[in-house]
């Protein structure tokens, strides 16, 4: 899942900030960006409705957020990030697992 890889980098990126690596933390928060950037561009505004329109706000802050703890060497910036990810990935997850049940519950009926 590509919030996993986007977490994952942020905690890298955060770590690096603690350390004052600043190759690795610039490295580690441009990829979550990336990671950010493409999950924006696989949302269908049109069809997406509310939904997609509040993705794109969630993920923009986001992707602003990233770039100004990269800019100002600031962890607390990225720990909003992971939090807002964190949370979106659990929505997810949870989603998924209900389309499972009702899936399986339905071919248990038939």
């Amino acid at each position: 899942m590509m919030y996993d890889g986007a977490l994952k980098f942020m905690e890298a990126g955060k770590h690096a900030i603690a350390h004052q690596d600043l190759p690795r933390q610039n490295d580690q928060l441009q990829k979550a960006q990336k990671v950010v950037l493409e999950l924006m561009a696989c949302i269908d505004q049109d069809q997406g409705g509310d939904v997609a329109r509040n993705l794109i706000s969630l993920y923009t802050y986001v992707l602003n957020e990233l770039v100004k703890a990269n800019c100002e060497d600031s962890a607390e910036p990225v720990e909003r990030c992971i939090k807002i990810f964190s949370e979106l990935r659990d929505s997810w997850v949870q989603i998924e697992a209900q389309t499972r049940g009702a899936q399986n519950a339905g071919q248990a009926v038939a």
